[in-house]
């Protein structure tokens, strides 16, 4: 009976794992990847017991998997401190229902994170993003890879933040060629970067990779990121919780991206957001992704999955927490074929889609979204040019975004929905339809009569132009803007109109629901060709 033993047990873990992957939902193509040679990270030398660094120890099974073809490598229950976990081609790592890899602390165990890679002469983008090697688990340049739950990622000791960015508009920056030495070392130059070698700030960093799932974990505190990817094609990522309070899941310059079933919480910074940096050293749209069926809020940190859902006291701006989806903070390569839908947002700020840094944003769907509670503007575009670009990079465009079948309650009463465009870049083709808004209304006749602060060079953020004129939708500097089935309640009664535009060239609102009179419906300022259809003023 001893001898049959090991046989035994080998079967028995191959049997769970089996089962586990089977019911992550994988592709036939992820399921391949995982077939094969298992490794069991115990038997290369992890202990698991929450002291020992098992890094080198899983890194160890990944190379044993890697030699043979690929195969997958099963972290069993423990707690398993680590730095650096290095992804390799055709590798899935499974995290067992109880087995939790911990964020090693830089100030208790060694700065041994891997190093900040990727040096650039210009740096468009903050540290964080520029990087992904300094990442709990990193993988650049892989295909086929895997991260699959049930377990957890912990980045107990990850950085939140890190240094800026290094460019031309910063007055201390200073050009490596011109100095005659490399990128590399103009940027240690900077003591902060220098400190930042051998820590890290993201859980999990990908870069230029193809073929990734990541699937059925939890990641707990996970610094300035817990899954950002740069210049990836076909990902997956289903069913994630994400308990955080910095961003939860960066798409950016990445192509045919799917992000399913998600739970983000993130108090203190965006729940999901795509991007099109510079972090790549060119221009790179990010295009064909769909984010559906996902939950984000900004309770305070951990209550999410302690299941109190307390409210989180950080207050941004004087606006409160974040925890939103968002498009746009990067925009260097633009957005094209951008759909958000089925999603339900509690306890956050709205959903702010924009470009600030060049490139072209088109054709974007948000549908089918509930928004509870929102923080400021449930549904907002802006456009903006602050150029953190090459020289001479143009300003943007932003067209053809809809928004269809938004259901918003608790809305505030200083922030309706909006469009905000700049004078010579108007934002373009934009469509609400089917809204239905219940605010808390109390506008007075002075929000009425304000005049948003007009600012051309702004980040995304809208938070400047304080309280809007309006009660349902602002827009300005805006072409061909289209509201049909928009429907609005106030708690207490609003003295602003509906509806406010400015500098709008075209616009057609037509089957609107609201207990303002019809003359009261639309106020409009230096636009033109605005059409003002059927309008129920009975709810």
């Amino acid at each position: 009976m001893t001898s049959l033993s090991p046989i035994l047990d080998r079967r028995t873990a191959l049997t769970g794992t089996c089962a586990i992957l089977f019911a992550a939902g994988l592709s036939d193509q992820a399921l391949a990847v995982t077939s094969g040679v298992f490794e069991d990270v115990r038997r290369h030398g992890a202990r698991g017991d929450g002291k020992a660094i098992d890094s080198p120890a899983i890194n160890r099974a990944i190379q044993a998997a890697a030699k043979r073809g690929g195969g997958t490598v099963v972290v069993p229950p423990g707690r398993y401190l680590c730095f650096t976990i290095r992804l390799m081609d055709n590798i899935a790592i499974v995290l067992s229902a109880g087995a939790t890899i911990v964020a090693a602390d830089p100030d208790t165990h060694g700065a041994n994170y891997d190093p900040p890679e990727n040096y650039l002469e210009e740096q468009f983008q903050d540290f964080g993003i520029t990087h992904v090697n300094n990442s709990l688990i990193r993988g650049n340049g892989v295909t086929n890879v895997a991260i699959l739950g049930p377990g957890m990622l912990h980045g107990l000791g990850l950085d939140r933040d890190g240094p800026g960015e290094r460019w031309h508009g910063r007055g201390v920056w200073q050009s490596a060629a011109a100095q005659g030495i490399s990128a590399k070392e103009q940027a240690l130059k900077d003591p902060k970067e220098r400190a930042a070698v051998g820590r890290a700030n993201k859980t999990i960093g990908l870069m230029n990779c193809r073929g990734v799932r990541l699937s059925g974990f939890t990641i707990l505190q996970a610094g300035h990121f817990g899954v950002i990817a740069h210049g990836c094609t076909n990902m997956q990522i289903e069913g994630l919780v994400i308990d955080t309070d910095r961003d939860g899941i960066d798409i950016d310059a990445c192509r045919d991206v799917r992000v399913l079933n998600c739970t983000v919480n993130s108090p203190k910074d965006d729940a999901i957001v795509l991007k099109s940096s510079y972090a790549l050293g060119r221009a790179v749209p990010c295009e064909d992704v769909l984010v559906s069926g996902c939950k984000t809020s900004g309770y305070l940190m951990g209550t999410l999955l302690d299941g109190t859902y307390r409210r989180s006291p950080y207050d941004a701006e004087g606006v409160g927490p974040l925890g939103r989806i968002k498009l746009g903070t990067e925009s260097n390569g633009g957005f094209r074929n951008i759909r958000i839908t089925d999603c339900i947002c509690t306890a956050s700020r709205g959903i702010l889609v924009g470009i600030v840094d060049g490139g072209t944003l088109e054709d974007v769907s948000v549908s089918n979204i509930t928004i509870r509670d929102p923080y400021n503007h449930p549904l907002f575009v802006h456009h903006g040019a602050r150029m953190r670009a090459p020289k001479g990079t143009p300003v943007g465009k932003v067209r053809r975004v809809r928004f269809d079948q938004i259901s918003v309650t608790g809305a505030h009463p200083r922030y309706p929905c909006g469009v905000e465009g700049i004078a010579d870049a108007p934002v373009e083709d934009v469509t609400f339809r089917d809204i239905d808004i219940v605010a808390r209304g109390g506008g007075t006749r002075e929000d009425a009569a304000r005049v948003p602060e007009y600012r051309r060079e702004t980040s995304l953020e809208v938070s400047y132009l304080g309280t809007l004129p309006a009660a349902g939708l602002y827009a300005r500097h805006a072409r061909r803007l289209t509201v049909r089935g928009f429907s609005l309640r106030t708690e207490t009664p609003d003295a602003r109109p509906v509806f406010a535009l400015r500098n709008v060239a075209g616009a057609i609102l037509d089957d609107i629901a609201t207990p303002a009179r019809r003359e009261d419906v639309v106020d409009t300022k230096d636009s033109s060709a605005v059409a003002l259809g059927q309008v129920a003023t009975a709810l």
